[in-house]
């Protein structure tokens, strides 16, 4: 009996240690990535004069506000040269925490508890796993992504469904 005890104490122990991954929150990841290059498009017809590339432009950009966990840094969605979108992090400091994502949506940024969770009610694109917490980083727009249709950037834990910060995109 005390043996079957233990061995399930032992189980849901493992289990939820895998679940809830309570060693990412004494660990950083740091990334610092610039951001990327991006060539010109090759100009059109004979004998045309080759071009310098375009600079980067800032479409829009906004500031994290904290939500499950205490988030800071600059949000900023950047048109690249070769027409190509990033949404880039900038002085990211967030917890560490299991399946972190970066999502665009277009849910409005709520401050407190009832903007924890909004993020999922709507349309929403995951640009992919968030590379560290703390840092900068760039994640690339799927070409086929109506821009025009998302107002947001959240940084979301899948595993439990809550925003850990988020920013509202104001246009440039």
């Amino acid at each position: 009996m005390v043996l079957a005890a233990v061995a399930a104490a032992v189980l849901v122990a493992g289990a939820g240690a895998y679940w809830f991954q309570p060693w990412k929150l004494w660990r950083d990841e740091t990334v610092r990535e610039a951001l990327p290059a991006a060539s010109a498009p090759a100009p059109s017809g004979a004998g045309s004069a080759s071009a310098a590339p375009a600079e980067p432009r800032v479409l829009a950009s906004g500031e994290l506000i904290s939500h499950e966990h205490r988030t800071s840094g600059t949000v900023t969605l950047v048109r690249l040269a070769d027409g190509s979108h990033t949404v880039r992090l900038e002085g990211l400091d967030t917890s560490n925490g299991p399946d972190l994502r970066v999502w665009l949506t277009d849910a409005p940024v709520k401050e407190g508890v009832e903007g924890w969770r909004v993020f999922d009610d709507g349309a929403y694109v995951s640009l992919g796993k968030l590379k560290g917490n703390k840092g900068d980083q760039n994640y690339e727009v799927p070409p086929e992504v109506d821009l025009s249709r998302y107002s947001s950037v959240s940084i979301w834990c899948d595993r439990f469904d809550v925003s850990f910060g988020a920013a509202a995109l104001t246009a440039a």
